[in-house]
């Protein structure tokens, strides 16, 4: 707080997610700035967290926002949308598969839509300078950045076979599906350190939290953005039963993800005006874009009983795979 009393920072940062952590991180390294990082879910010191076994364990718990989507035509049902909540957001509850994208899609983004800046070839020395992985090198993967990534400790007999199977079928095989193309078939590398899982919140966050200039606050549900007409000045949030709100002299950063961001705009009263207004809230700033355009994927497991094979589920959920 400054002399006044008032909570101010000169950044405001909503979401401790993985681009949350990052910015966390990189403003902060400059001791002038004061930075501020709100979580709405708790600290990650969950140990299923941070043991890769366990990673279905997550869904449904208080590290996860437990989305579901609206019914879908095919089947007529909805599906899970597991998203994270807490630190390092749903890079400490997903499966941890290290995995970049197609370099086409980067080029669309550039030459199709106006995206200028994010090209492949544009973001790959970010990915590299990211990246220490334990066993690829150049031109695609770097070996001195905070997040490790390194091939799987464990990997199941039926894993083996199947890929086996792929390629006789005549697939192509692939050791780096983040390197020259992502397609192919075999064995993905994680976002792991010596077998357990490692988050941006390990990568960049925790590293950072001894820094004096940045205050982090976890079980802190951002509920709106305080704007002076239609500046954005700040960050109204509940926390421990109490509104509050914090002050941003440069800029509030968005980090919330596809879901919770766009939300945190309409519920400021910026957004389409006939769908606030429906909704019974107050036009801010008329901006008809957010909350539209989310792509996302779904997937529908397909699950086999085998015979004359170890069970995948008992075998992977042991005691001792789960403290690796």
């Amino acid at each position: 707080m400054d002399s006044t009393g008032t909570d101010r920072f000169d950044y405001v940062i909503v979401g401790a997610g993985s681009a949350g952590c990052v910015l966390a991180d990189r403003l902060s390294r400059d001791e002038r700035i004061r930075v501020l990082l709100l979580e709405a879910g708790g600290p990650d010191t969950d140990e299923l967290i941070h043991a890769p076994a366990a990673l279905g364990m997550l869904f449904g718990t208080p590290a996860d926002w437990s989305y579901r989507t609206v019914e879908q035509p095919r089947p007529g049902r909805t599906f899970s949308w597991p998203r994270g909540k807490t630190l390092g957001g749903s890079s400490s509850t997903n499966v941890m598969i290290y995995i970049r994208g197609d370099r086409h899609d980067y080029n669309s983004w550039r030459d199709e839509h106006g995206a200028k800046g994010w090209g492949y070839d544009d973001v790959l020395p970010y990915f590299m300078k990211s990246e220490s992985n334990s066993r690829l090198g150049e031109p695609y993967h770097g070996s001195h950045g905070p997040l490790h990534v390194e091939d799987r400790v464990y990997t199941h007999e039926l894993s083996q076979s199947w890929l086996d199977a792929a390629v006789a079928w005549g697939l192509d095989r692939n050791d780096d599906f983040a390197g020259a193309s992502p397609a192919g078939a075999g064995l993905y590398q994680v976002t792991c350190h010596h077998g357990r899982r490692w988050s941006t919140a390990d990568a960049y966050l925790h590293p950072a939290l001894g820094r004096p200039n940045l205050t982090v606050r976890t079980n802190a549900l951002a509920t709106r953005i305080a704007l002076d007409g239609s500046r954005a000045v700040g960050v109204t949030y509940l926390r421990d039963g109490q509104e509050r709100t914090a002050h941003a002299d440069r800029e509030i950063l968005l980090c919330g993800g596809s879901i919770n961001s766009p939300q945190l705009l309409l519920l400021s009263g910026i957004g389409d005006p006939g769908e606030l207004h429906d909704a019974g809230i107050d036009v801010r700033v008329p901006l008809p874009g957010v909350g539209r355009n989310l792509q996302d994927h779904l997937m529908t497991p397909v699950v086999w009983e085998t015979r004359n094979s170890t069970d995948i589920v008992r075998d992977l959920l042991t005691p001792d795979n789960l403290e690796r």
